[in-house]
C-alpha cells in the first residue's frame, strides 16, 4: 500500500495545495466493509471545521472520479494536530528550535528512538540535542517523527 500511498499524494496534494492547504500527512486503514483515508491538512493560521468541509469536498470529487482505492472507504479531513507529524525536509526546516521525537529504522548509536530539540537540517541529515549533546540523524532513516506539544 505504501506505493499506493505515493500515487494518492501526488493525485491529491495538488488540490490541497490549490484550495490555500498544506497536505501533511495520508493514512489508509483498508477494511473490508468501510475503510478509512485520512488526509491531515495544514495552513499558517490553524486548520478550522470549514476548512475540512472545503477539502473535503474536492478531494472527495476527484477520488470519485478517479477512483484510486478499491472497495468503500470512510474519507476524514482533519489538522494534524498539536503532535504534528514531520514527513518533508521543508517540515524539518520549519520547526527546527521545536521538540520533537524520532523514531529510527535502525539503531543509531545503540538506540531507536531520541527525543530532544531539533537543531536543523544540513544536506541530508538532521541534528537534534538528545541527552545533552548534539545528534546527528539520517533522513533516510527515520521511520517517524512528530512534534511534542509545549502546554507552558
Amino acid at each position: 500500500m505504501r506505493r499506493n500511498l505515493t500515487q494518492l499524494w501526488d493525485l491529491l496534494e495538488p488540490v490541497v495545495t490549490g484550495l490555500g492547504y498544506e497536505l501533511v500527512e495520508i493514512e489508509y486503514q483498508p477494511n473490508p466493509k468501510h475503510g478509512v483515508l485520512r488526509i491531515f491538512i495544514d495552513q499558517p493560521d490553524g486548520i478550522q471545521l470549514d476548512d475540512c468541509q472545503q477539502v473535503s469536498n474536492q478531494v472527495s470529487a476527484l477520488l470519485d472520479v478517479e477512483d484510486p482505492i478499491p472497495g468503500h472507504f470512510n474519507l476524514e479531513v482533519s489538522s494534524p494536530g498539536l503532535d504534528r507529524p514531520l514527513n518533508k525536509v521543508e517540515d524539518f526546516e520549519r520547526f527546527t528550535g521545536e521538540t520533537v521525537k524520532i523514531k529510527t529504522g535502525m539503531a543509531i548509536d545503540g538506540q531507536r528512538n531520541f527525543k530532544g530539540r531539533l537543531c536543523g537540517i544540513e544536506g541530508d541529515d538532521i541534528t537534534i540535542e538528545f541527552d545533552g549533546k548534539q545528534v546527528s540523524l539520517p533522513l533516510a532513516s527515520i521511520e517517524k517523527a512528530r512534534l511534542v506539544p509545549d502546554f507552558n
